[in-house]
């Protein structure tokens, strides 16, 4: 589903935000991306979705390469950011509905996916309302909904677990395991080890740009905690 070769992303004055990164998600896979804050787990994931260009690699979403096909790519993923953008001038539904005409979602279907997963996150009567009057946590809640509208294949979150509260974060957690239940796959980025360790089936560790380890949850950890593992591993790359 997402294929990532030899990825490499240099900024301004030389610094490699990633180095020769790859990784493979297959459909099915919750996959956890983890590592120190400037590890550079955002700047590749804005590579994944095209909000940066990089220098060498290759990104491919099912098949197809996101620098020579980037609609079809972004037809078929849907990104969520550590800290999203919405339109506070519309009302919830209306920003719904904006996301939907975009991605040339049927009415029926809109309506469908709106109301199971506005009823799931229980801002339904909210979303008549101004997003300008949204809390930080309802917003993230409208921006998931937003994600899934047009019913991706490739889901990217990054720190999706930030400003929700625990039944918000167990929605997320049951909508995660359901998309890739039903083919899709989720990959993203989480300092919540604890989470990363029940709901992924694989994890990949970063340090300053370079991977440092990767693989399922039981090659990695070996009946000892995610945490532990992380600390070790990343002690051992210094």
């Amino acid at each position: 589903m997402l294929e990532i070769s030899n990825l490499t992303k240099i900024y301004k004055g030389g610094k490699k935000a990633v180095s020769n990164l790859s990784l493979t998600i297959e459909s099915g896979d919750i996959y956890g991306f983890i590592g120190h804050n400037g590890a550079g787990k955002t700047t590749a994931i804005k590579c994944i979705v095209g909000i940066n260009d990089f220098d060498e690699g290759c990104i491919r979403i099912d098949g197809h390469s996101v620098s020579e096909e980037p609609l079809l790519c972004k037809k078929i993923t849907a990104y969520i950011p550590d800290n999203p953008d919405l339109y506070e001038y519309l009302t919830g539904v209306q920003y719904l509905n904006f996301i939907a005409d975009m991605f040339s979602v049927s009415k029926e279907d809109r309506t469908l996916r709106m109301s199971k997963y506005a009823e799931m996150f229980e801002i339904t009567e909210s979303l008549g309302d101004s997003i300008s009057t949204y809390s930080h946590g309802m917003k993230q809640k409208l921006a998931i909904i937003s994600a899934l509208i047009h019913k991706p294949k490739l889901l990217i979150l990054d720190e999706p677990f930030v400003g929700l509260d625990p039944k918000a974060a167990y929605v997320l957690k049951q909508i995660m395991r359901e998309f890739c239940a039903d083919g899709g796959a989720v990959f993203f980025s989480t300092h919540v080890l604890d989470v990363a360790e029940k709901l992924c089936n694989k994890i990949a560790i970063i340090k300053q740009g370079e991977l440092i380890a990767s693989g399922s949850i039981d090659e990695l950890t070996h009946g000892a905690s995610l945490e532990s593992v992380f600390l070790e591993v990343v002690a051992r790359a210094e």
